[in-house]
């Protein structure tokens, strides 16, 4: 049998330790948001359309100067090594092999300098992007950029919805407030500031603000996308801002509770950037069909968080390699089932609300 993305997700369950599992999978406060990223793709159908003459489809689609294998990417998620032992290598790897981008992060437990090479050695132009959180020190976001230039990174993804750390119930209950012995968030050894060698702690701040984001983009000719737009009054500020992309993500449930679904606050987004700039989305996407639906409501393309770490958890390296491909072949197939060439033939009249159809009509 082929394991689909949910017998992954047992097997991680049954192989990590409870702390980790849940510090993987929990959400903020009583994880509304987070099981409502998942129910609310459940409440929308895909209107297919037939006889298209789509004999051959090109799932390909470019981002930021990078070219992905198909629409769908991986998202930054925390501590690949509390997963399993080769962490963030395995992760970059499997990624570089299926071809499309891994966006590493701060809080990696591998130097990305080493996910860089460990994804370079499979593919010589495998795109890694490095997600960051501007530190309310200017010296540390700018000693982290340039860390991930000299490492060869693509792009910098600014994750903006986390002015203070999410209240997370799991960990709470756990205890779970710092790394085993032998595990840290490399990329936060050896930062301005520092008076030994023992890794900064990831600072939230609420001060932070636009001016800020303006300080790192003159600092930077690396493109800069933002994760964590939810409202399109912040979408229209990013454009005007010349940010480079959004990716609309409610942090997968992580930070506000009462934060809409990510699919949810999707299209009102995509209307406010209409078009200008690249529109990613991630939270829930667990199957091709999310993909698909996300695309036809604005997104250029989706990421993946939690079930790359259940591949990774559940069988490594290939554990990843078999999501990405699960989630590739499923979304071939639906773009066929719904007449599509490209994700280019994906648009909002292919969506529709379930029970909204009634005699053969969206209503």
């Amino acid at each position: 049998m082929i394991p689909t993305l949910t017998d992954l997700r047992e097997r991680a369950r049954k192989r990590l330790d409870p702390r980790v599992y849940d510090f993987f999978e929990g959400g903020a406060g009583g994880e509304t948001a987070l099981h409502e990223n998942e129910a609310a793709f459940r409440r929308l159908a895909l209107l297919p359309r037939v006889l298209r003459g789509a004999a051959t489809r090109d799932l390909s689609v470019t981002l930021c100067g990078d070219r992905l294998a198909m629409p769908v990417l991986v998202s930054p998620t925390a501590f690949h090594r509390l997963a399993h032992p080769e962490g963030e290598p395995a992760t970059a790897r499997a990624t570089a092999a299926a071809g499309t981008v891994l966006v590493t992060g701060m809080a990696a437990t591998v130097p990305v300098a080493e996910v860089t090479a460990a994804a370079r050695a499979v593919q010589a132009d495998a795109a890694v992007w490095f997600q960051l959180y501007l530190q309310p020190e200017p010296e540390v976001t700018l000693a982290l950029v340039r860390r991930a230039e000299r490492a060869g990174c693509t792009a910098l993804v600014v994750t903006v919805d986390s002015p203070v750390f999410g209240r997370r119930e799991r960990d709470a209950r756990h205890g779970f407030d710092d790394l085993p012995a032998g595990l840290a968030a490399e990329n936060m050894r050896g930062l301005p500031g520092a008076t030994d060698d023992r890794p900064r702690d990831i600072a939230m701040s609420p001060g932070l603000s636009w001016d800020d984001l303006r300080r790192l983009r003159a600092q930077t000719r690396l493109p800069v996308l933002l994760k964590g737009i939810l409202h399109p009054g912040d979408a229209r500020i990013a454009v005007a801002e010349g940010v480079d992309g959004l990716l609309v993500s409610n942090h997968g449930g992580r930070q506000l509770d009462a934060a809409p679904a990510s699919i949810e606050a999707l299209p009102a987004v995509a209307e406010a950037v209409a078009g200008r700039i690249p529109v990613l989305l991630d939270g829930g996407v667990r199957r091709g069909s999310d993909a698909a639906v996300a695309l036809a409501l604005g997104a250029s393309a989706v990421g993946v968080g939690r079930p790359v770490l259940w591949g990774l958890a559940a069988d490594g390296e290939k554990g990843v390699r078999h999501v990405l491909e699960l989630l590739r072949a499923e979304f071939d197939h639906v773009l066929a089932l719904c007449g599509g060439g490209s994700p280019a033939d994906l648009g909002p009249d292919l969506v529709v609300a379930r029970g909204s159809v009634r005699g053969g009509e969206a209503r």
